[in-house]
């Protein structure tokens, strides 16, 4: 009986171990990632930083294309969709 209990719980602790890896693998290719510099990269590069996505992608380098490079990431801002919460998720994952 003991041992029948001993191996439920191992069974649960691993079915719990293995639904966090893809959060953890994700945690740490994200922190592994160079930055991306908004200023050169392409709309399919743009699309992987968070939040962004294929629209936005392309809205920001048609933005770049009209208005210049971008100085900071508070410029984001001028792309319609991106706002001050997302600019401070992308703070440390974008260079100019």
């Amino acid at each position: 009986m003991k041992d029948a209990f001993t191996r439920r719980l191992s069974g649960l602790l691993l079915v719990m171990l293995l639904s966090l890896a893809p959060f953890v693998a994700g945690q740490v290719l994200a922190q592994a990632m160079e930055p991306i510099n908004i200023n050169s990269a392409d709309a399919e590069l743009l699309a992987e930083l968070p939040g962004i996505g294929e629209t936005r992608a392309a809205a920001i380098i048609e933005d770049r294309e009209a208005n210049g490079p971008y100085q900071s990431a508070e410029e984001l801002t001028r792309v319609n969709g991106i706002g001050e919460l997302t600019v401070k998720g992308l703070a440390d994952q974008i260079t100019f």
